[in-house]
């Protein structure tokens, strides 16, 4: 299988601006920062929950916590990914509990990344409530979830895919639909 660009559907400022929106909007259905936190899930997550802080701390002049979940091993595709995963680190160093936590992630696709995520976060603690903030929805649920925050929804095909890159991880900033060749 390969991947050809078909087009860039986000450059820098474009996720900026969908990033500092999604700020705005995590103020306002919270009345506020008070006890919200941010948990962005490896690899692009982490990045992303990080600027939206950044963003929060502009705005309200709070600096809102931040980690970061890998999910690797909560992954209901385990066994179909490699015979030896690669496994990051779960860096969440403050107390979940209670709290309303905002799980970051680039893509919304099928859902079960999210389920994998909220299987992580439970593990830590027993928040107050968990919202779901994501660049992209592309839509194609396979279960019942659905963000709280979106940056931009892109109606796709199964034969497209989606790849985000940040400058943290890729070494630049952009959004690109893909479409799925085969080789």
């Amino acid at each position: 299988m390969q991947l050809r660009d078909k087009h860039e559907l986000m450059d820098e400022m474009g996720i900026k601006r969908a990033l500092t929106r999604i700020a705005h909007e995590i103020i306002e259905r919270n009345k506020g920062v008070e006890n919200v936190a941010l948990v962005g899930i490896q690899r692009r997550g982490g990045p992303l929950a990080e600027r939206i802080a950044s963003y929060i701390k502009d705005i309200e002049g709070v600096q809102l916590p931040v980690g970061i979940l890998d999910i690797t091993l909560y992954r209901d595709d385990l066994t179909t990914l490699s015979a030896q995963p690669q496994v990051h680190r779960t860096l969440v160093n403050f107390d979940i509990n209670d709290k309303i936590i905002v799980l970051v992630d680039d893509v919304l696709y099928t859902g079960r990344t999210v389920r994998a995520a909220l299987d992580a976060l439970i593990d830590l603690g027993r928040p107050r409530c968990i919202q779901l903030a994501v660049l992209i929805d592309r839509g194609h649920r396979e279960l019942p979830i659905k963000a709280d925050f979106v940056g931009k929804n892109v109606p796709t095909s199964h034969q497209e895919n989606i790849s985000v890159m940040v400058r943290e991880v890729d070494g630049r900033d952009g959004v690109v639909i893909q479409e799925i060749v085969d080789s």
